[in-house]
């Protein structure tokens, strides 16, 4: 094994155990509300710095860098999207949800409109969310330890589902603050320090980027293609491959030469050697020459406009439906600390993001072999070896960046896990001891891993993309009818989430097959979220209004409370003096240990 891999392994091997004992030793959970909401009492500062860790997943810590690699500006919609979200969350449901003295998402359903129906509802629906999100987390582990390591992927995923687990299960939301505050300062580190040193090396190099020319390979570069793909020249290329291209096998001995604007089918396992300076083919639709790149719309798609609406909508309507940001706000004292959470995350979430953009920019420069294979989530992995080379210093930035991916796939998931094993727990195990909860961890955590274990590779950042229209389509118009419309009912409500995400998760299903086809209908299958939205709300508008006489008899004191300062003292926990008996009572192997 090498220098490079044996310092990125160490890395996260360090990750992996100190993130486990600050979930299991430093802050255990005693009880049932530590583990679901952290007692209530995360201030504003350590809040933000959770919900951002939790937040830059494996989609905004490899999946942003590489979409910016391939496709230039027109990528930087996702991190706009992603960013924005958490200003629309902060405007319409930050502070009403924490008043509301909800525990889930599905306690919010049932305290707003008292329906055991509409629970059931959106407790299917944060499952669907959660596992849809955590897979590309646990791919994401994987294809970290393949990438730096060498060893299989199939160990990062397993490895990391078991200290998600572990960590999740003994400290709950309590222990998920403070590793995911730590974990997204390890993550600022390991973008800031290969942006600076490559930053450096590339102000020194001359290079430019506006300039009517594809991406050239510096050194004789070696590429195998993992999965069929397209490739187009633009630039006349010679070079040599082994395997299978256009439909007939080629040798090495059997130079190839490509002329500009030809595409080409190069079969799964084919390996393309080119020469020192020769031109980068890239993957067929995608921007050629650096100048295109630099461009918006410059794809060949003529429905790319659509796309990027849509994308938008589900990005900036989606932040407000991910279950395991929507719990984070029930862990402050109050709807004040709330807003000012969302505030400190815009700031914390938007400078990593401005950082994940300049690695993928240069990351054009240093692994422009990445844009051949469609491998580009791995750009942020390989730069530090590509501009320090694989002596000492590469090895070791290279282990910073394998540690703080490490580091966003371990607090997302959590998080998600987290958010799971409540809703799994009170709603489908149907009990609130601690114990449960602890068991709920192990279902919330095993099926994303069988999954990912059994799935082939997705794009981390459009599968996550994916996860936000079904979130947009249902939890969004719920939550936010919900606070500021009196009007809705339960039975509106069910309508709409319904029409929503069957249409959204419909659609993901499809595009997740590979069967969206092209067109406009293939457009609507792979960005649902530009019809989905719309259809839930109008559903839940309309259906709300031909039920007007099933509105809950007390909602006008509900939206009291969600919208009432706390110091009038009309927020409370939504449980029942029975229950709440219940959440503070702990576990029997507590009660013998006394008091913390």
């Amino acid at each position: 094994m090498s220098t490079a891999a044996i310092a990125a392994l160490t890395a996260i091997l360090l990750v992996g155990i100190a993130s486990t004992v600050i979930g299991i030793v430093g802050h255990r959970a005693r009880r049932t509300s530590d583990f679901l909401v952290a007692s209530r009492n995360v201030g504003a500062g350590a809040n933000a710095g959770a919900i951002s860790g939790e937040y830059l997943s494996a989609a905004s810590f490899l999946g942003i860098a590489g979409l910016v690699l391939s496709d230039g500006v027109d990528a930087l919609w996702y991190p706009v999207g992603f960013t924005a979200g958490y200003l629309s969350l902060l405007l319409f449901v930050a502070a009403p949800l924490r008043r509301s003295g909800a525990y889930t998402v599905p306690d919010f359903a049932e305290v707003r409109l008292r329906s055991r129906g509409l629970r059931l509802v959106c407790t299917a629906f944060v499952l669907v969310i959660g596992w849809l999100y955590l897979l590309p987390q646990l791919q994401g582990a994987g294809l970290t330890v393949a990438t730096v390591t060498g060893l299989p992927a199939w160990t990062g995923e397993l490895g990391a589902g078991i200290v998600i687990v572990l960590s999740v299960m003994f400290g709950g939301m309590r222990s998920a603050t403070f590793v995911q505050a730590f974990q997204y300062w390890l993550k600022l580190t390991a973008v800031t320090l290969p942006v600076i040193v490559a930053l450096v090396y590339f102000l020194g190099s001359g290079h430019t980027y506006d300039r009517p020319a594809p991406p050239s390979f510096p050194e004789r570069t070696t590429v195998d293609v993992h999965t069929g793909v397209t490739l187009q020249a633009g630039q006349d290329v010679t070079f040599t491959a082994a395997g299978r291209i256009d439909g007939r096998d080629v040798a090495p001995t059997e130079p190839q030469t490509w002329t500009a604007g030809s595409r080409h089918v190069v079969g799964e396992g084919t390996d393309l050697t080119f020469p020192a300076g020769s031109a980068v083919p890239v993957v067929a639709g995608g921007p050629v020459a650096d100048d295109e790149w630099l461009l918006p719309l410059s794809g060949a798609d003529p429905h790319q406009l659509l796309g990027i609406y849509s994308l938008i909508i589900a990005t900036f309507l989606g932040t407000m439906g991910l279950p395991h940001v929507l719990v984070r706000f029930y862990t402050n004292p109050d709807g004040r600390a709330a807003r000012r959470s969302a505030v400190y995350v815009l700031a914390m979430i938007g400078v990593f993001y401005l950082l994940v953009t300049l690695l993928g920019a240069l990351s054009r420069f240093y692994t422009p072999q990445l844009l051949v294979g469609g491998q580009t989530d791995a750009a942020v992995l390989l730069l530090p070896t590509a501009v320090l080379g694989s002596g000492t210093a590469g090895a070791v930035l290279g282990g910073i960046v394998a540690a703080g991916a490490w580091a966003a796939f371990l607090s997302t998931s959590s998080g998600l896990v987290v958010s799971l094993a409540g809703v799994l727990s009170t709603d489908v195990l149907r009990g609130k001891r601690l114990s449960n909860f602890r068991f709920a961890t192990v279902l919330a955590g095993a099926a994303p891993v069988a999954l990912a274990l059994g799935v082939t590779q997705l794009d981390f950042t459009e599968t996550v993309a994916l996860a936000f229209a079904v979130a947009a389509s249902t939890f969004c118009p719920l939550l936010v009818l919900g606070v500021w419309w009196r009007g809705l009912t339960a039975k509106g409500a069910i309508a709409g989430v319904l029409a929503g995400g069957i249409l959204a998760a419909g659609a993901v299903g499809v595009s997740l097959a590979g069967i969206a086809g092209t067109g406009v209908l293939g457009v609507l299958l792979y960005r649902p979220a530009i019809v989905s939205v719309p259809v839930a709300f109008a559903t839940m508008i309309v259906v709300s209004v031909l039920t007007a006489r099933e509105r809950p008899t007390d909602v006008d004191a509900v939206m009291l409370r969600l919208h009432a300062p706390e110091r009038l003292g009309l927020s409370r926990d939504a449980v029942s003096g029975r229950d709440r008996a219940e959440l503070d009572e702990p576990a029997p192997d507590e009660r013998a240990a006394g008091p913390a």
